[in-house]
């Protein structure tokens, strides 16, 4: 079974159709960015609003919960029998999958900022805007980044119950194997979805890493490091 799926993803011929491996690949990732970015308005915003009043950080907690708790494809068939079928339905059951990490990460960011940093920042003369965009957020990108990550992978992974509504995505290998005893194409629609979610975590990993501040104590450091070694001249005679 392993080989029968190597054997069908390295074979050119699988790539080139409208319903090949590349536009696959394509489906899914067009899913996942609608998802993700339709979750991200909605609850980045929210977080940083909550961290930086430091208002309804239980009401965040109770949501986060709840929302983590339901289950994706029960919502999806709940949205199918209400909405009908269409794009609509799985886009809505995995934004809300994409937005407890999301909410998460930016409440957590700005919440864990210095509290010198935000003071010196109000004492500058700063608006409160002014504090959130030019003092908080930039101190918080590494955590927000960092739920922006986890939420990609976690619609990467599930972006493929779009296929149990008669759309596209790698999800089309896993359920047409399925329903055809093919599980050498399931196995196919598995291994796609997981070296696409490692290829995206690699990079949004590398993403979290830039957007770490150096602190000033290692930055002095590593300046002293570099400074060449003044000896005193010696004595002549």
């Amino acid at each position: 079974m392993f080989a029968d799926a190597f054997a069908f993803i390295v074979d050119p011929s699988n790539w080139s159709t409208d319903t090949g491996i590349g536009h696959r690949i394509a489906e899914h990732l067009w899913y996942s960015f609608l998802a993700v970015s339709l979750a991200a308005v909605i609850a980045i915003p929210l977080g940083l609003a909550i961290g930086h009043l430091r208002r309804g950080e239980v009401v965040l907690v109770g949501a986060v919960n709840a929302m983590r708790s339901l289950p994706t494809l029960g919502l999806l068939t709940f949205l199918v029998l209400l909405l009908g079928l269409g794009l609509l339905p799985p886009i809505l059951a995995l934004v809300l999958l994409a937005i407890p990490p999301l909410l998460a990460g930016a409440y957590a960011g700005i919440a864990n900022v210095d509290p010198t940093v935000v003071d010196a920042a109000r004492a500058m003369g700063m608006t409160e805007p002014q504090v959130l965009m030019r003092a908080e957020i930039p101190n918080a990108l590494p955590l927000i980044i960092g739920g922006i990550r986890n939420a990609t992978l976690q619609v990467i992974a599930t972006a493929t119950v779009a296929a149990y509504v008669n759309l596209g995505g790698l999800g089309r290998y896993i359920f047409d194997g399925l329903a055809l005893y093919q599980y050498d194409r399931v196995l196919v629609g598995a291994i796609l979805v997981a070296v696409l979610a490692l290829i995206l975590d690699g990079i949004l990993a590398l993403a979290v890493r830039a957007s770490v501040r150096p602190r000033p104590q290692r930055a002095q450091r590593q300046r002293r490091r570099r400074r060449p070694l003044l000896r005193p001249a010696g004595r002549a005679g």
